[in-house]
């Protein structure tokens, strides 16, 4: 039996592409370039808060990133006020991690979404001590696609890999859980599609939230 599921937050637990995008467009256009479609976030995000403003930068025409310090700077200061700008959990999770939870199953969230704001857009959802433990990015833990941090929240709940579920909604996601020798469950209802997760090596590929509960 698996103890631990262990779930990304960004496109598998909630739809937070609105608020990504919303914000990184302020900040892009507040040093006078274009915002990028909200669309396009689905693709920029999930690496991490740096990545994905190079990667809309670099969308919205600024090639050498010349603007990157700056915009850094303004997506920071706008983020942590509208981090929850539009986000909702998806639909069938809130149900199927109550389920989780009385079938005593423990639950984490591990992000690359810079930690304070994966607290507050947890918390913000689901009320604070919901999950047993939320991990964002911090500078001493490697992020994802690195196991750093899911490893660190499998030796929180003393249990091995083999006991530990990594569910998530990209190739990022799938790299994360197979590095840590974790059942990897890729989610097609997030940013990216099945075709992503079955080449990234997606042990199980499910289309709503319940089909967690067949584990």
């Amino acid at each position: 039996m698996y103890k631990v599921f262990i779930f990304d937050l960004d496109g598998t637990l909630a739809d937070t592409v609105e608020s990504i995008a919303y914000s990184a467009n302020m900040a892009i256009e507040k040093a006078g370039l274009k915002g990028n479609p909200v669309e396009a976030y689905k693709k920029f995000a999930g690496d991490g808060a740096a990545e994905m403003l190079r990667r809309s930068l670099r969308a919205a025409g600024d090639k050498e990133l010349k603007y990157f310090p700056q915009v850094e700077e303004y997506y920071k200061e706008i983020f942590s006020k509208h981090c929850l700008y539009h986000v909702t959990p998806y639909e069938g999770v809130m149900d199927t991690l109550e389920k989780l939870k009385k079938a005593e199953v423990k639950i984490a969230v591990l992000s690359n979404k810079p930690h304070n704001r994966t607290v507050d857009v947890v918390e913000g959802l689901f009320g604070k001590e919901y999950f047993d433990v939320i991990q964002g990015q911090r500078t001493e833990i490697e992020r994802k696609p690195s196991p750093a941090g899911a490893n660190k929240i499998r030796d929180f709940f003393k249990v091995s890999s083999a006991e530990c579920v990594y569910v998530g909604d990209t190739n990022t996601d799938m790299l994360t859980g197979k590095r840590a020798n974790m059942f990897t469950i890729g989610v097609t209802w997030g940013f990216r599609d099945r075709q992503e997760l079955q080449e990234y090596g997606a042990d199980r590929i499910i289309d709503k939230p319940k089909e967690l509960l067949e584990l």
